[in-house]
């Protein structure tokens, strides 16, 4: 597998990086996402954002693009010119890859769709007991699955067991990989995995913070 991205998972140092500071920076993700208790949509997108900034901390701001173009529907960044798709999930739940309310959209989109770009994918599993993870319950991470296992796996399977699409009649809000798909791209040998104990530290933070010390400026 020819391609930078494989370093972030090959470099010990910055893996304990990764296993030490994920967890807080999701965590800060959520805080920062919630109201009432209740954690907004906007979180994929902070947590994206964190883990670009992971990519400009090991690679350098000049060697990371993320100007992207809204037409590149799956790209997320470039680095060294690389495309890359960037996703997050909580527990089990399902991978969006591409979002739209229009029926036409998602049939056109399930019609013409091949993996084409890498996939950085944090899979995240909050607090599971040592109990589960003592038995070989995976604790989920940051997972790199490559575009030819994408390939791999969508041709081993086909395009209709390997995409999820919703009943017509329904709000399509996108189209997801199915569980079966998921599962084999996460478990393929050549997918990439750093492990991660997810746990939610206890800390004081103030969303609002940053904003009011901004407005405190001169």
């Amino acid at each position: 597998m020819d391609n930078k991205l494989i370093e972030l998972f090959n470099d010990e140092a910055v893996k304990e990086t990764i296993r030490n500071k994920l967890p807080k920076l999701f965590r800060i993700a959520e805080l920062e996402s919630s109201r009432a208790g209740k954690i907004g949509m906007e979180v994929g997108s902070m947590r994206e954002k964190i883990l670009v900034a992971l990519l400009i901390y090991k690679f350098g701001e000049r060697n990371v693009e993320t100007e992207i173009p809204i037409t590149e529907a799956e790209v997320d960044v470039k680095l060294f010119n690389q495309t890359i798709s960037i996703k997050t999930i909580t527990g089990d739940g399902r991978v969006k890859l591409v979002w739209t309310v229009d029926r036409m959209s998602v049939l056109r989109f399930v019609e013409t769709y091949e993996p084409h770009c890498d996939m950085l994918l944090a899979q995240i599993k909050w607090d599971l007991s040592n109990e589960k993870l003592t038995k070989g319950i995976h604790p989920g991470g940051l997972f790199l699955i490559p575009t030819d296992v994408q390939q791999r796996v969508f041709n081993e399977i086909g395009r209709e067991c390997y995409l999820t699409t919703p009943k017509e009649g329904t709000n399509p809000r996108g189209v997801e990989f199915s569980k079966d798909g998921l599962t084999r791209l996460l478990e393929d040998r050549d997918t990439k995995c750093i492990e991660i104990i997810w746990r939610r530290s206890e800390f004081v933070y103030d969303p609002y913070k940053r904003w009011v010390d901004l407005w405190r400026e001169s």
